[in-house]
């Protein structure tokens, strides 16, 4: 398919790898983009006609920088748990940290519940629909507002995450990978995209495309409803210098043992909570930041009376950092986090 005609061009701004588009190719695009979503959409629970907006809040919260596969059985247990802000508002903080488990970026997990509260005490327990008044809700931001008043609520909003401004830029602009910082003309480029009709199927649409189809590493074009309209492929598809591919670093790193910490506080938590124990159940600090050789015989015996899944938490936190000196500091990072607290006898979950 061939998409020459010209007679028409949009107003977006005309800024450094952002050209003006013809408004028939846009129209053709939004086309394709469209139907190819109404034939290979995911059957996703936050998609059906009755999810509530709260779940959809959530959802967007959950899902970023985190695949759908592992969102969707923790959105699960918080629609069971949570159904409503108010709901999660009245939650411990330590059990909001324990269901968002495997997540990544715990900090998100207390920051969607200080937007639960608002939500609860400012708005009646009912999320806004204006992309202005969700921006004013603590911990969110331009893009969740945009979903959420797209996806909830059918306005007519931009939606950009990093896959729709990837199938943009390479559709449209024939660059391989969009800047990492959105700017307003980015925005404003964009927004000339959106259509007055079935905004809310292209926002989810090109949504789908950059995540299934059009990816970062290795895009399928062959299965891409855009291959034959997208400028980045009739141009060969040529890569981009300013990028450097590299692999997130992880071994070694401070987020990886702040995630080891955290499931010793998780473990614990979980295991005597419920038993004789005080209800927020803390960990000696010294059994975690002890250099191997100032562990004494009480250490060993107060070891021995946690169960197996502690010790072997606390053991890999030790393994991480040989002489207690991150960990001591990233402990402190936690509890100036809000997500871990101090009691006399160590550490634990707010």
């Amino acid at each position: 398919m061939t998409h020459r005609r010209t007679t028409q061009v949009t107003r977006a701004p005309q800024t450094p790898g952002l050209p003006p588009v013809p408004q028939a190719r846009v129209a053709d695009v939004q086309r394709l983009v469209i139907d190819w979503f109404s034939r290979n959409a995911r059957p996703l629970p936050w998609r059906e006609p009755d999810a509530s907006a709260w779940s959809i809040l959530v959802c967007e919260v959950m899902s970023q920088q985190t695949p759908v596969a592992r969102v969707l059985p923790r959105w699960r247990e918080w629609m069971r748990r949570w159904p409503s802000p108010a709901d999660l508002a009245a939650a411990p903080p330590s059990d909001v940290l324990i269901a968002w488990d495997s997540l990544g970026y715990p900090r998100r997990a207390l920051r969607l519940q200080e937007t639960a509260a608002a939500i609860a005490d400012r708005h009646g327990n009912q999320v806004p629909h204006e992309e202005d008044r969700l921006l004013a809700l603590p911990g969110v931001g331009a893009y969740t507002a945009a979903a959420v008043a797209s996806f909830a609520y059918g306005r007519r909003a931009v939606v950009l995450d990093v896959n729709v401004r990837r199938v943009l830029g390479r559709v449209f602009a024939a660059v391989e990978h969009r800047p990492a910082s959105l700017t307003a003309a980015e925005k404003r480029w964009a927004g000339a995209l959106v259509p007055a009709r079935e905004h809310v199927e292209w926002n989810a649409g090109a949504m789908e495309l950059g995540a299934l189809i059009c990816t970062a590493r290795n895009p399928d074009c062959d299965s891409c409803p855009l291959a034959d309209a997208c400028a980045w492929v009739a141009a060969g598809k040529p890569s981009d210098p300013t990028v450097v591919r590299r692999t997130q670093a992880w071994a070694g790193t401070d987020r990886q043992l702040r995630g080891a910490i955290m499931k010793v506080l998780r473990t614990a938590h979980d295991e005597l909570a419920t038993s004789d124990e005080e209800q927020a159940v803390s960990i000696s600090t010294h059994l975690l930041t002890a250099p191997t050789a100032e562990l004494t015989a009480d250490d060993a015996e107060a070891l021995a009376r946690l169960s197996e899944p502690i010790r072997k938490a606390i053991a890999a936190v030790r393994d991480l950092d040989a002489d207690g000196t991150r960990t001591a500091r990233l402990i402190d990072d936690l509890v100036r986090d809000g997500l871990a607290s101090r009691s006399s006898t160590g550490i634990r979950l707010p």
